[in-house]
């Protein structure tokens, strides 16, 4: 090409072949970020002190955790958007396991909440986060309101490809 341009960058050519190609680099942009994203919460986690926790693990406790009141185990699969219940209750018994967490009850239905360990572990978790990620990330000159912006789209995105997924079930 002679402007130099050679295309978006996407993993999957034949899918940006069609419309809207920006779609197919914003997928390919997301799966290296969401892979990168895991790899950087389990090795955080690994550095906390919890080396056998996935990345799922670590946002069921960051969600536990989060303004330090019980959750349910509906209300964090909705949160984290994890359709997979499953999934959930099997990170809650590993969270369980490893003290992080204790299950109780709110009228029929299961809770969980963070204990003191498990506070403290997401305070180092914190602590590790602000000095290797977001001093790094602060380096590259990135406005606020830039991050937020990007963070809005992304939720934006998500609610569309759980509509495509929902009209792909009916099928």
């Amino acid at each position: 090409m002679s402007d130099g341009f050679l295309g978006p960058v996407v993993s999957s050519a034949h899918l940006a072949s069609g419309s809207f190609a920006e779609i197919s680099e914003l997928e390919f942009g997301l799966t290296l970020a969401n892979n990168a994203f895991h790899r950087w919460m389990v090795r955080a986690i690994a550095m906390a002190g919890y080396p056998e926790l996935g990345a799922l693990d670590v946002l069921v406790l960051h969600s536990v955790y989060h303004r330090d009141r019980p959750k349910k185990l509906a209300d964090i699969c909705l949160v984290l958007n994890v359709e997979d219940t499953h999934t959930v209750n099997y990170a809650v018994k590993k969270l369980i396991k490893a003290g992080l967490v204790t299950d109780g009850r709110q009228g029929k239905e299961k809770t969980v909440a963070a204990t003191e360990k498990g506070a403290e572990t997401c305070v180092r978790y914190r602590e590790i986060r602000e000095g290797l990620l977001l001093r790094a990330v602060g380096e590259l000159g990135l406005e606020p309101e830039q991050v937020s912006h990007a963070a809005s789209l992304l939720r934006l995105m998500s609610g569309q490809y759980d509509q495509a997924a929902r009209a792909a079930t009916t099928y």
